[in-house]
Formats: structure tokens, sequence, C-alpha cells
């Protein structure tokens, strides 16, 4: 694990070493332990490594016995173990036991072809010598996330996108192209970034540079044929085994490796799956919040401590109350770009206290997309129901619907929020109902808080949903959710707040095979009647109990949306205030006050949007204004006072 970074000269100059020094000092914490690069003519590759892997022998970059091969590379290989015998098998010779070395000998065997044979999570950078070709390429899923800045000059890249902040020439300005969809989805959806002229690689891409020729393309893509032969008990045995096998697989580590545990069936399956595999007690880290009924709703601690207790965990646990003003610029220095997510703050906190302990943690992100746990997903199945009701009902229905209160951080205002989405979606095509469900804004509200609301901009959304070829709902909704909100919001979120402190995060249940099969899985057998996750949860009952298999979801984020009516409240004024607004030249001030109004007279929960405005405000402090995010804290701080 680490991060990896370099640059490739069109005019054929050679790159010059400190350039690649200067993009690898801004990615200290995604490896303290080592550092190298190599160049050779107009290309230059180079790293910071988190040790994980053959401590002592894993430096990189890497090569081949005759020099001609050079490799950097982020991440892991989990099947590395049975690739090098395959190697071996065909005259490979290994000098040392990283699995990095495997992907460097797998390219010289079987050329482009080599990816599709990595279990991993991965970015990675390979210089041909011997035909003065350079190759970057990203994992199938997105777990790690990679960066490219291309102009007449060079094509430079890096896994954070302020390494190539650090070029010469190059300075950080707002994409204004992407500033709708931003604001419309809470995150900046690749190959967007919120930053000019840098664009992130999509997942599962390659990208090749050949005799100035810049070529990329797509190697894999979720499967859309749905398996509709299959009885359920054989969908149960094959999602079990693959779920097992996948954990396994992620265990390998010369390092001590721990789980985040919330108690919920996702990371409660991984602990569970993980205990069978080790003959020591598994490592587990969970986190609680202090505060009040809003903060209680978010506390997960109980249900943790009943997982660490059947599996016998060695359990860790922490209860914050977060500096949240002071934290947020730091966090969103690490993030390189806003997200209206608030997992991002609980997922820095709890990857900050297991840091102290382990080097490695595995995580249960993703089994509420692969197997349909999100409620969401149940827009359909209400739909339905909805329009058997009789239409007068239907009617007095929707009026009531539009007078709710709405608020997530009160157990009867979050009902009543959900029930209002629903209604108010009902009578949309499934692919708007599902938008309706994901947008933080919706476009219209967006176009009209923008000064300038621009055509031709971006729909991230949009452009999935037609590329998404299955005729079956859920997997349809699985496939926009891969291509967009999986990996430019949870995994770019994941990666970045656990690599802000050094840790190794994995993420086993998005195991590329264990994906391929859960898209083939029929949606009557994911969420059957009205059950969440059910043939998930019918895998694992021999493994958990029913309490842990059918508690209600919270999900993995904060009060977010009470503090922006209470500790909060000075700080968004502020930094959404007219002055402020007007200053920074994006919107109109009085659609931000009405959309803060509404959201502290609990007309419409505007958490999100709020959020995502607010986040966008302080990272333009600190990557447009060009401040320090300690100045940055220090003035939000000042607020409160």
């Amino acid at each position: 694990m680490c991060g990896i970074h370099g640059l490739y000269r069109f005019d054929g100059q050679r790159v010059e070493p400190a350039m690649l020094s200067a993009m690898g000092d801004q990615t200290v914490h995604r490896g303290p332990d080592d550092e190298g690069q190599h160049i050779e003519g107009p290309c230059g590759i180079a790293m910071r490594r988190l040790s994980i892997i053959d401590l002592a022998g894993g430096h990189q970059p890497i090569s081949n016995a005759d020099d001609s091969l050079w490799l950097v590379c982020n991440g892991e290989i989990y099947n590395f173990r049975e690739l090098r015998e395959e190697l071996r098998g065909l005259g490979f010779r290994f000098k040392t036991g990283s699995d990095s070395e495997v992907v460097l000998h797998a390219y010289d065997a079987f050329g482009d072809e080599f990816v599709h044979r990595l279990n991993g999570m991965f970015d990675f950078a390979l210089w041909d010598g011997r035909r003065k070709r350079l190759l970057i390429g990203r994992d199938r899923i997105g777990v790690k996330p990679l960066y490219v800045l291309q102009d007449r000059q060079r094509l430079a890249f890096a896994t954070e996108a302020k390494a190539l902040l650090a070029l010469p020439g190059v300075s950080a300005e707002l994409d204004r192209a992407q500033l709708a969809s931003y604001l419309h989805l809470g995150y900046a959806a690749a190959p967007g970034s919120m930053f000019k002229g840098i664009r992130k690689l999509p997942p599962a891409t390659l990208l090749a540079i050949e005799n100035n020729q810049v070529r990329e393309w797509r190697y894999w893509r979720l499967p859309s044929v749905i398996e509709r032969s299959v009885s359920e008990a054989e969908w149960i045995a094959r999602v079990k085994a693959r779920l097992e096998e996948s954990v396994r697989m992620q265990m390998v580590s010369d390092v001590p490796i721990g789980a985040f545990l919330s108690g919920g069936v996702d990371s409660s399956a991984v602990v569970g799956f993980m205990a069978r595999h080790s003959e020591q007690p598994i490592r587990t880290y969970a986190i609680g919040f202090e505060g009040g009924v809003a903060e209680s709703l978010y506390n997960e601690l109980p249900y943790a401590r009943q997982v660490s207790k059947l599996f016998g965990t060695e359990h860790h646990e922490i209860v914050v109350k977060p500096d949240v003003v002071s934290l947020l610029p730091k966090l969103l220095w690490h993030m390189d770009e806003p997200v209206a997510d608030t997992a991002f703050i609980t997922t820095y906190l709890v990857s900050e206290f297991a840091r102290r302990d382990v080097k490695v943690i595995l995580s249960g992100v993703g089994g509420d997309e692969l197997f349909g746990g999100y409620r969401r997903y149940l827009g359909g199945h209400y739909a339905e129901r909805f329009h058997r009701l009789p239409g007068f009902v239907r009617s007095v229905a929707r009026t009531v619907a539009n007078r709710l209160p709405s608020d997530r951080h009160s157990g009867l205002l979050n009902t009543l929020r959900l029930a209002k989405g629903f209604i108010a979606s009902a009578d949309m095509h499934a692919d708007d109902r599902y938008r309706s469900y994901l947008q933080v804004l919706a476009r219209d509200v967006v176009s009209g808080m923008l000064l300038e609301p621009g055509a031709g901009t971006p729909d991230p959304l949009g452009d999935a949903f037609a590329r998404a070829g299955s005729n079956d709902d859920l997997n349809r909704m699985f496939a926009v959710d891969a291509e967009t909100q999986l990996p430019d919001d949870l995994l770019l979120l994941t990666d970045k707040m656990s690599m802000a402190v050094s840790l190794e995060c994995r993420v086993p249940l998005l195991d590329h095979e264990l994906v391929e099969l859960a898209a083939s899985i029929p949606a009557s057998l994911k969420v059957k009647g009205g059950r969440l996750k059910h043939l998930m949860k019918e895998s694992l009952a021999d493994l958990l109990p029913a309490d842990i298999l059918d508690r209600k979801k919270r999900g993995f984020g904060t009060p977010m949306g009470a503090w922006l009516k209470r500790d909060l409240a000075p700080v968004l004024r502020q930094l959404l205030s007219r002055e402020s607004v007007a200053r920074r030249g994006l919107f109109r001030h009085d659609a931000i006050a009405a959309l803060m109004a509404d959201h502290e007279a609990n007309r419409a929960d505007g958490t999100d949007g709020l959020l995502s405005l607010m986040n966008l405000e302080i990272w333009s402090r600190i990557y447009l204004d060009r401040r320090e995010p300690g100045d940055v804290a220090a003035e939000l701080k000042s607020y409160t006072q």
C-alpha cells in the first residue's frame, strides 16, 4: 500500500528528479516507511510506501532481471501467491516476496491482458523500456483512486490530486463545469474532478503512452446477464462460499490486522469469517458519539459489543464528541475534493483510533450495493403497493406528504422524511425515481442556485443509466452505483481517510469475483418481500444471530443535520453568508438562504445540500485561496466565539 505518482514528457526531455520528489512530499501520509523513483529519459515513476507485505524486500520501484521493466504499484494483489507459482512455472524468477513483483512479471508474460489475472485493489504505473511505453491502470471496482493531468508538454498521474498541484505551472482552479454535478450528487464523479485540468482515471481503465500517443480503454465491466435458472438454495451456497473466500484472501499481511465493527450485517460478516480463519482473536474497532438524541441514533456500540462477544474479538471502542470545526479543513485537504457524505468524518476518526494498534483494517463497505441493503432499493416495491390504493387515497396521501416535516436525526421525523420521498417519487420512471433518492439537490434547484448554470454540464447518473445493460431494476441500480457513488464517494473517502493516518483499508465485500456473482443474482432474491439483503442474510444465517441480521439499518455517518442546527450553526451562517457567497461568485444567496431556512424549520432535510455547500467553501479556502488547513480551522473557530 502506498501512493504512486509519475510524469511523462512529450517533448522528450528527461524528467527532473526534483519534480517527482515534490509530488511525493505531498503524500508522505500514504507511505511513511519508504520512497523511491525511477527515471528513464522522458518518463519518471515514483512512490511513497506503507510496508505491508515483504517488509524488507518490497522496495519500489521494482524491476525485472534485465531492468527493462519498472513498476510502482499501490494496493494489494490478494492472489499473488498463486500467480507467483504460475509464473515460476513459466520460467520467471523472483527476487522478492512482494505482491508487486507478481504484477511486473505478469505483464511480461501476458501483456496488457495480465490485469484480468489480478484479484486485488490497485493502481499502478509500469515503464516498458523495450517499447518506451508507459502503462498506468486502476482496479476493476475503483478501490484505489488515480488522478491524471495532461497538456501538450506532459502527462502526469498521482494517487492524490494534491501531488499534481506540486508540479511547475499547475495551480488549483475550480472546474465550473463540474459544479452542477457536484451539488446534484454531493461528489465529483469520474472522469471529472473539482480541479480544472485534472481528471480521474475511471475504474477498470488502462492508459498507455507509446510513441507519444495516448490510448485509454476500459478492460472490465459489470456483468449484465441475470442467471434465473439457479435455485435460491444454490445461490445461498454460492454467496456464502464466495463471501468467506473473499475475506480469507484479504487477510494476507505481514503486519498486524484488524476490522471495523459497527454491529451491522456487513461488518459483522467480515469479522465472523475472519475469526474462522485466524488462530488469534481478531482486533475490532467501533465508534460512538457523545451527546443527545441525535447522537444516540448513530451509536451502534451495543451491537458491536454483541458481535465482538460472539466471535471472541479483542474489542476496542471510542466514544467521541469531535471538534468538527477544527477537523473539517484538515480532512478536506486530505480528501482532495469536497464531498457531502458525513461518513468521511466517522471513517477518519475510527481509522485514527485503529492505527494505534494495526496497520491493516478490513471494512464491510460495499455489501449494501451488492446485495440490496439500502432503503432506496425498495422504491419500486412501495410504488407498486402505492398504486394499488384507490385514486382519492393516493391524492390525499400526496397532499399530506407535501406538508410533512423532515429531519433524519429524529426517529419519527426520519420516518416521515422517508415516507415523503417515497410518495413524491411513486409516479416516476424507475430511473428517475432512483435519481430522486440519490440526489443531494434536485437539478432544477441547482440550476436556480448557480449564477452561471451553463449548458452541457455532465450528468454522470444519466450516463451510468445509459450504460447499464440489465433490465432487472435492482441490478440496474447496482450498475449505476458501481459507476458513480461507490467509487467516487464511498471508496474515495474510505481510501483518503484511512490513508490520512497511514492505515490500509481493505474491502473484501467488493472482491471482483463476489461482485460478478452478485450482479448475476435476480432482484427477487436479493430483496424479497420487502426484506433488504434477503439472500445475503440467508447465506449468513449460520454465522450471525437473527437480531443482528434483521436489526434496523443505520448509516455509518454522523448526526450532521443536528450539528448544523446547533454547534455548527454559526459556522454555517458565516460560510454561507451573503458576503461570503458574493465573494466566491458562484451562487445566488437567496436560494441558499431558503435552503437553510427550510432545514432549520424542519420543512425539509437539507443536511446533504448544506454540507455540500459548506464543504465546498472550506475546500475553496484551502485549495483555491491557497491557505493552510490550520489557518482555515482557526478562522472557523473564531465564528463560534
